[in-house]
């Protein structure tokens, strides 16, 4: 590659423009950091990837320096954005701001990339593997060198094709929420990791949606057997994702789906339900009781305890499905007062403990939108987070009300991953874009995309990396088409497979939900065939048998077509393992769709569903913690 017309960058900057020649990368050189604190400039120079030395001094020799970054406060350049120029003489990254700086060296990153990778690909391929054949004893450590996701300094990098880009953001806040409360918790090195691909996509916030699964030291008993964060963990995390430019937002529901903590007989007479109610997930207690004093101060104890590990000034309080709200112990208070105002009244309590605290309350919006006419008493320096997660989601009605309310309003999509197996690609994009389209339009001031963990989180974690790209690149650049370069982008700085084929694999087996014309929001059919008991007839109505052998024939051709793939990722053997794992989970799910759709029953399916137990486990622990296995686990309906 010296052209640069097939570079792959994510998110797709606002202006490039390529020119003639190249610049030549061999020999030693220099980067030159210049600013008034050049230490500020470190990260920049490391993410990179070249491999020179840094230095902040004025006499350095000029033809030896080979990449200058360069930060001027006072320059014509966006906060967050950059100016990136590769000249045959020198590399140039110019910017107001630190992370500025930072973005600038991540887009430099990709370039250098795929010059070195591909070069490597020419000289040397790697030996075929064919994608049954991967079944090798599994990793003893699933991600080394988890916190680099820089090119590999020792690559041949010969040249580097001259351009210009001109970049910078569209929305100010650009986050990731991923679920560990339902069921998994990830490892630290698999949260670096993680952490480390965001970064390099300009996403700069993530957030940790939390239950139950903080180690409260009041509450031992809640967490004994999630294998939760702790606070130093918190605080270890919290100093790798600011050295990346990313803010940890602490993140606790306060209201609804607090299942985990009212199950216990100490916590109960806290529920708005005690003896349970018919939610979704059972007939169980969800929702605190909104009137009583006592909900609040377990709340201000909860947020004491975790509030001071997080460096970050904004906090997550959740408030979402509070499906009790009204129907027991705040019953007469909500005929006389209305239900809406309850739910703000309760909510302005968590606004008030929030503020004492220091922090900016973020909220989910879907109770409260409920009662428009309740959003103009929303305070105007709380956050609202209105949610959808199907490609027709109402964002333009739902964000206007906020907008014309004044309330500051994130857009919050998500990656069409839980309830799937494989994700749902299509409606992850249109989901994702339109989000960020319309937020846009109507002034949100950030894209907080959603990976959810829904009935025992059973999608492996690289199913998502195709929603956390789509959602950087929206989130960054609203306006371009994602779609065109999705595929290969995700195979390069997701995978390390410069030939393009993981990145393809996993856009693909997400889009095989499509072979069935039934719509089914927030799930997919295949999953169902697993997860929904086989006595449930209802699953199977307006689905065919064809449409399954349709699918058979699709995840032959996907895996046939991941033959020779070469990843140098650092989790390259764990995301192997994971795409069989998905590969075989489907397969089986087709074979369960059409007995039970009254052809032939597959053989030893008690025998194929423990294996497909054990299989989950050996893949969940590659980057997971145990706690929440057995859960997990629990929630596969065959066999």
């Amino acid at each position: 590659m010296n052209r640069g017309d097939d570079l792959y960058l994510a998110p797709i900057p606002k202006k490039l423009s390529l020119k003639e020649g190249a610049f030549d990368a061999r020999g030693k050189r220099y980067i030159k950091l210049e600013a008034e604190d050049p230490q500020s400039l470190v990260a920049a120079a490391k993410k990179t990837g070249i491999g020179w030395e840094a230095t902040a001094s004025p006499g350095a020799p000029k033809d030896q320096v080979g990449l200058v970054i360069r930060l001027d406060k006072a320059a014509d350049i966006p906060a967050e954005g950059y100016k990136l120029a590769i000249r045959p003489q020198v590399i140039e990254v110019a910017a107001s701001t630190p992370a500025g700086a930072f973005y600038g060296a991540c887009t430099l990153a990709q370039i250098v990339r795929q010059t070195a990778d591909r070069r490597l690909q020419t000289a040397d391929m790697r030996q075929s593997v064919p994608a049954a054949a991967h079944h090798a004893p599994r990793p003893e450590s699933p991600i080394s060198n988890p916190q680099s996701r820089t090119p590999n300094p020792q690559s041949p990098i010969p040249s580097l094709p001259c351009l210009s880009i001109s970049d910078w953001p569209d929305f100010p806040a650009r986050g990731v929420m991923l679920d560990i409360s339902r069921d998994k918790v990830p490892t630290m090195e698999t949260l670096y990791h993680l952490v480390d691909l965001l970064a390099e996509w300009k996403i700069n916030q993530f957030q940790l949606y939390t239950e139950h699964t903080f180690a409260y030291l009041a509450h031992p008993r809640v967490w004994a057997k999630a294998s939760p964060m702790t606070g130093e963990e918190i605080m270890a995390l919290d100093a790798h994702c600011k050295s990346r430019f990313v803010e940890l937002v602490p993140n606790q529901n306060s209201f609804g789906h607090i299942e985990r903590w009212l199950k216990y007989d100490e916590y109960r007479p806290l529920a708005e339900c005690p003896d349970g109610f018919d939610t979704p997930w059972g007939f169980i207690p969800t929702s605190l009781n909104p009137i009583d004093k006592k909900s609040v101060g377990f709340l201000a104890g909860l947020y004491d305890e975790l509030l001071p590990h997080f460096s970050s000034r904004l906090f997550n309080v959740g408030c979402d499905e509070t499906w009790e709200l009204g129907q027991g112990k705040s019953k007469k208070t909500c005929e006389r007062k209305g239900q809406g105002r309850v739910y703000l009244d309760f909510l302005l309590e968590i606004y008030r403990l929030v503020k004492e605290r220091g922090r900016t309350m973020q909220f989910w919006g879907d109770i409260i939108m409920h009662h428009p006419e309740l959003i103009p008493e929303l305070p105007k320096d709380s956050i609202a987070l209105e949610w959808g997660y199907e490609f027709d989601h109402q964002f333009a009605e739902r964000g206007a009300k906020f907008a014309e309310s004044g309330v500051p309003f994130y857009m919050c999509p998500g990656t069409s991953s839980w309830n799937s197996l494989a994700g749902r690609t299509e409606n992850a994009i249109g989901n994702i874009t339109g989000a960020a389209r319309i937020g846009l339009q109507q002034g949100a001031i950030g894209i907080l995309n959603t990976d959810w963990g829904d009935n025992g989180h059973w999608q492996p974690l690289p199913v998502s990396y195709l929603g956390y790209m789509v959602g950087a690149m929206a989130s960054w650049n609203a306006k371009a088409d994602v779609k065109e370069t999705l595929a290969e982008s995700l195979s390069i700085h997701a995978f390390g497979d410069c030939a393009g084929k993981m990145g393809k694999a996993f856009h693909d087996i997400g889009d095989i939900y499509r072979v069935f014309k039934k719509r089914t929001p927030n799930c997919t059919i295949p999953w169902q065939m697993l997860f929904r008991s086989l006595d449930d007839a209802a699953i199977v109505e307006g689905i065919e048998i064809s449409e399954f052998e349709e699918m058979e024939h699709g995840l032959k051709d996907i895996t046939y077509a991941t033959i020779g793939e070469a990843m140098n990722s650092p989790d390259a053997a764990v995301v192997r393992e994971e795409f069989e794992h998905l590969v075989r989970m489907l397969q089986l799910a087709a074979e369960v769709g059409k007995f039970r759709l009254g052809g032939p029953k597959p053989k030893k399916l008690a025998d194929r569903a423990e294996e497909l137990r054990k299989d989950h486990e050996l893949i969940w622990l590659m980057r997971n913690r145990p706690g929440g296995l057995a859960d997990s686990e629990a929630k596969l309906k065959i066999g």
